[in-house]
Order: structure tokens, then sequence, then C-alpha cells
């Protein structure tokens, strides 16, 4: 069964993104062992620029020792995939040795170091709450699946 790994910068609080994201990591248990891990994130109040990278990079120091099999972090200047590009992208890689690793940034993105460690990937240019986007990202992996299989879910 393929790895699918999901690293993410922050905890979720908000119990209706817990619930939707739990809803799929249910679904997702019949086409792949997917899990969750969650790095701490870094909270200043209103950071400088300067502090911002700071921040990316110990956020980064935090993520890349979780990276493993083929890696994707989502960005919105990485390249654009649609619902169909994605379970290409999915399919293509589920042999990989060490599974596929996605991860998602906290309030103030990923780090260059982490973008060049990985595949930057987008679902478009609008800005979503990296927590809001957890559970779309864990949505869209589960509709993936349900692509490559062929399953009325996708329509």
């Amino acid at each position: 069964m393929i790895k699918i790994n999901l690293v993410a910068v922050g905890k979720i609080k908000e119990s209706y993104f817990k619930d939707g994201i739990e809803e799929y990591r249910k679904r997702l248990s019949k086409y792949c062992d997917f899990t969750i891990t969650e790095i701490a994130e870094e909270n200043y109040v209103k950071p400088s620029a300067s502090e911002i990278d700071k921040i990316k990079e110990i956020e980064a120091d935090r993520i890349i020792p979780k990276l493993k099999g083929k890696v994707f972090s989502l960005a919105i200047e990485g390249k654009k995939l649609s619902s169909t590009g994605f379970s290409e992208l999915i399919r293509d890689y589920s042999a990989a040795d060490g599974g596929i690793t996605f991860v998602v940034g906290g309030s103030y993105g990923l780090s260059d170091r982490v973008k060049r460690v990985s595949t930057p990937v987008s679902f478009g240019d609008i800005t979503i709450p990296h927590t809001l986007f957890r559970l779309l990202l864990t949505e869209q992996i589960y509709r993936a699946f349900t692509i490559i299989e062929g399953t009325p879910y996708h329509k």
C-alpha cells in the first residue's frame, strides 16, 4: 500500500477542520497509509520581514528531518495542478521509495530551503489559510485516488 505523508506546520484548533480531515483520513485508509506529522509553529507578534525569514528557517529545521520519499511542497509559486493532474502526480510517484510526502507551511509559508529539497506544486493563485488548506489537500488526495480508481466521487 502506498505511503502518503503530510508534514504540516502548526496545530489545527478548529473542530470543523479536524472533523473534515478525519473524515478524509478514514476514506483514504482504503487507498493508502496516510499519516500527518505536525511541526511546531513559531509565533511572533507582528514580525518584521527579517523575523519572518528567521521563523521560516526555524520551521525548516523542524520540517526537513521529517521528509521522506518523493517530496512536494505546497507553494503558490509552484506548478499549478488540476485535480486530474494531481492524481497523475500521485499515480506517477506511487512506487517511490519512502512514499510521497506533502509539505504545508505555516502562516508565513515555507523557507526556500524546504522548496529546494522538494518539488513545489500549487492549487492556484489564491491565498488559503494553512489550516483550511490542510483540509483541502486531504480532500484532494482522496479525490486523486478516486480518479485513479475510476470511482464516481470525481465528476
